[in-house]
């Protein structure tokens, strides 16, 4: 075993010590020369003892920062993709819907079809001139579950419905 030489000695630093350093470094991250030099003149170690803590305590308090940051990131992401498997689910059912609405409309060839599949039971107020057009009240009835309307007075354009 060498013999250890005041170079190899290295001085620890006590619980107050610490802990006015952690006082320092919480009000100022970056150390200024004209506080190392009062830091390591209130704690009786070297300058250079200061240099080192307030690197080495950066680099920890950057990869808290970065674990915090990726914690929070990852959390965001389970929601977008958590939101983004029930507008999955929701694009399917649409789909679905779709799908439903133009195999009545290709098995009955007519409008009357679609009529006589809704919840009232009502007639088709088509006239003939349109017979291969459905309309589009009558056909979003008879995709919408009893009891619900439909604010079909709010659509736009019928071209909408066919995607």
């Amino acid at each position: 075993m060498k013999p250890q030489t005041p170079k190899t000695l290295k001085k620890r630093l006590n619980e107050e010590q610490v802990r006015l350093l952690e006082a320092s470094f919480d009000a100022a991250k970056k150390l200024e020369p004209e506080r190392k030099f009062q830091l390591a003149r209130d704690l009786r170690v070297p300058p250079r003892q200061i240099a080192i803590w307030y690197q080495n305590k950066r680099a920890r308090w950057k990869n808290q920062s970065l674990e915090l940051d990726h914690g929070v990131s990852q959390v965001r992401l389970e929601a977008a993709l958590a939101d983004k498997r029930e507008l999955e689910k929701e694009v399917d059912m649409l789909r679905a819907e779709l799908r439903r609405a133009q195999d009545m409309l290709i098995a009955g060839g007519r409008v009357s079809a679609v009529s006589s599949c809704c919840h009232e039971g009502g007639g088709s107020s088509l006239n003939d001139d349109s017979a291969n057009w459905p309309n589009v009240e009558e056909l979003y009835a008879c995709l919408m579950p009893k009891g619900q309307n439909c604010p079909v007075s709010e659509v736009i354009n019928e071209r909408d419905y066919w995607v």
